[in-house]
């Protein structure tokens, strides 16, 4: 029963109210203009389908079944893309925090460090005036987490996964490391690693920060429309464009 209330609810909140509206467009102007309902009536199919969680995980799932977590590996230094930063809200040791792909990426870093005591390289910088320098923060958190100041290198100034590689191959080159390991998002790892491909680093691929399970089961709440659904599908529509962007690699 709980799970039939859930899925009613869907549709009084967006993305599920705006769904029935153009639906209830669709169907009321089928008499005045078929041209107008039909392109209506196949908004409003994709925008259902793109905002199933069904569709979406399926979608993001194509992405994140492409790396798995390599079963040897012996790195000379890590490296953790950032992806998103608050700049003023409170915490521990501090203002400001990572998003929670960003975060999930530094666990996995700092696990790592854990097991193979190798430097950290945290990249990315400030992307929009109202966010923060996320390597900057993500300094301090490593700090707090135990990792040594000295393993702690902050590559403040990228604001893209372009520019991720460009100035980490500057540190790599100036440190002399030779096999660095590349933590980011399981979705995000072919577009990262084929950016550090294009500066000439060859890289490690660690994925982290799975966004959806790898077994898919169907139930009522994955074929309903809800932010959640839409996001996995933006998410995955973004890395699709991205990686054509680079030439289909």
């Amino acid at each position: 029963m709980i799970y039939l209330v859930k899925a009613i609810y869907s549709f009084f909140i967006p993305p599920g109210v705006l769904i029935l509206l153009l639906a209830g467009l669709a169907f009321g102007t089928r008499h005045r203009s078929k041209k107008t309902a039909t392109l209506l009536a196949i908004i409003t199919i994709i925008l259902y389908i793109a905002s199933t969680n069904y569709f979406g995980a399926f979608f993001i799932r194509s992405l994140e079944d492409r790396y798995s977590i390599p079963a040897k590996i012996e790195p000379d230094v890590i490296i953790v893309l950032g992806g998103g930063a608050t700049s003023d809200t409170p915490d521990l040791s501090g203002l400001g925090g990572l998003s929670g792909s960003a975060a999930n990426r530094l666990l996995t870093a700092v696990r790592l460090y854990n097991i193979h005591k190798v430097p950290i390289v945290f990249s990315g910088g400030q992307v929009f005036r109202d966010t923060a320098n996320e390597a900057q923060i993500a300094a301090r958190l490593l700090e707090d987490l135990g990792v040594s100041q000295q393993d702690i290198i902050a590559e403040d100034k990228s604001l893209n996964t372009t520019e991720n590689a460009k100035y980490v191959k500057e540190i790599l080159g100036a440190r002399g490391f030779r096999n660095p390991i590349l933590v980011t998002s399981a979705f995000h790892m072919e577009r990262a690693v084929a950016n550090f491909e294009k500066v000439g680093v060859q890289v490690i691929p660690l994925p982290a920060d799975y966004q959806v399970s790898r077994q898919s089961r169907m139930h009522i709440n994955n074929m309903v429309p809800s932010g959640a659904g839409m996001y996995l599908s933006s998410l995955a529509a973004k890395e699709y464009l991205g990686i054509l962007a680079l030439g289909g690699k």
